[in-house]
């Protein structure tokens, strides 16, 4: 843990995505990503220039790179759109975070040396020294898979750790929520009560004036953990049949009361961008009151009921141990037979 209890200035980049649904082939995608990786420095390099050099978070929404494998296979996907922890794409984005002496929390698909028949997910924070300090893998995907997905050989290969790590930086305490996640208390409350501080939320979700449920859910999750939420949406996509502007606006910083600091209305934006005080953190979780929820957590008590609950199945990628590439259909009829299932015992 660090001892400093920082202050800083975080900006949730609402920058566009221009997917590369339409590539042919991984060299279109790699130079589509190349030129997002440009345009996005260009645009921390404006934001900072008006902000000023107190910036020291940049948050940048979902699958900025690529966007999401719409009528592809995961085979087709993982080629065209998945990228390696070593591989070019990762050191532009730490050049760009050492560049501007910046903490860059990016979120998209990588691939695995360990499951070469899959991708997953990930939300990484870069460092100002280029060095990828977090790395979460998203554990609740419709479409996806994930690490639950093939429980056993991952917790063999990383150990159960990297489940729910949480980064100890110059920031303060930070880890990553990755889209829909932000609507399952679960997930942020295992990283808080291993010491985040700070969610990073890379979404890219259903534009609206009106309250969504992600955006409801990003203000309980910092009043539940006395935790500031940093949360980046899509400034809009292009290169898919989606109207360009249906996952858009609403990039915000809320603070570990729950109120909403500086929110972003539409298009590619630096608005969302605010103050992020660690030390109003810590004082909060220190307090002897009512409202120090986190403080308040009976988890073991939680703990024994969740253990009896059987409802989502892991290891459902695995055949005799391995893991399987998964069919178009596999997702749907994983939750068609969950769904069954708890009919059939009375639940629902």
């Amino acid at each position: 843990m660090t001892d400093a209890a920082p202050a800083y200035t975080a900006l949730a980049l609402q920058s566009l995505c221009e997917t590369v649904n339409a590539c042919a082939n991984r060299e279109e995608s790699a130079a589509r990503m190349a030129a997002s990786i440009g345009r996005i420095r260009g645009e921390i390099a404006g934001s900072i220039a008006f902000i000023g050099p107190d910036v020291k978070l940049v948050v940048l929404p979902e699958y900025a790179l690529t966007g999401f494998p719409m009528r592809e296979s995961a085979e087709e996907w993982r080629t065209k759109a998945a990228i390696a922890a070593d591989g070019p794409e990762f050191e532009a984005l730490a050049k760009l975070a050492s560049d501007f002496g910046i903490h860059l929390a990016w979120n998209g698909y990588e691939t695995d040396e360990h499951f070469p028949d899959l991708y997953f997910q990930a939300c990484v924070l870069i460092d100002p020294a280029g060095r990828q300090v977090l790395r979460y893998r998203r554990l609740i995907s419709m479409y996806a898979p994930s690490p639950y997905d093939v429980l056993e050989p991952y917790l063999d290969a990383y150990g159960e750790d990297a489940l729910f790590p949480v980064a100890d930086t110059a920031l303060g305490r930070i880890s990553a929520i990755a889209s829909e996640e932000i609507l399952y208390p679960e997930i942020a409350r295992l990283h808080a009560v291993k010491g985040a501080e700070v969610f990073v939320h890379s979404s890219s979700e259903v534009s609206s004036p009106q309250a969504t449920p992600k955006n409801i859910a990003k203000q309980a999750r910092a009043i539940e953990n006395l935790a500031y939420v940093v949360s980046a949406n899509s400034g809009g996509m292009t290169g898919t049949p989606i109207p360009q502007a249906s996952a858009d606006r609403g990039s915000k910083i809320v603070d570990p009361r729950g109120l909403i600091i500086a929110e972003a209305a539409a298009g590619p934006s630096m608005c969302a961008y605010g103050e992020v005080d660690v030390g109003q953190v810590r004082r909060l979780r220190r307090k002897t009151a009512m409202g120090n929820l986190l403080a308040r957590q009976p988890m073991a008590l939680f703990a024994g009921q969740y253990a009896k609950a059987d409802i989502h199945p892991e290891g459902s990628l695995l055949k005799d141990g391995q893991a399987s590439t998964p069919e178009k259909s596999f997702y749907r009829d994983r939750q068609a037979a969950v769904i069954e299932s708890l009919a059939e015992r009375g639940l629902i």
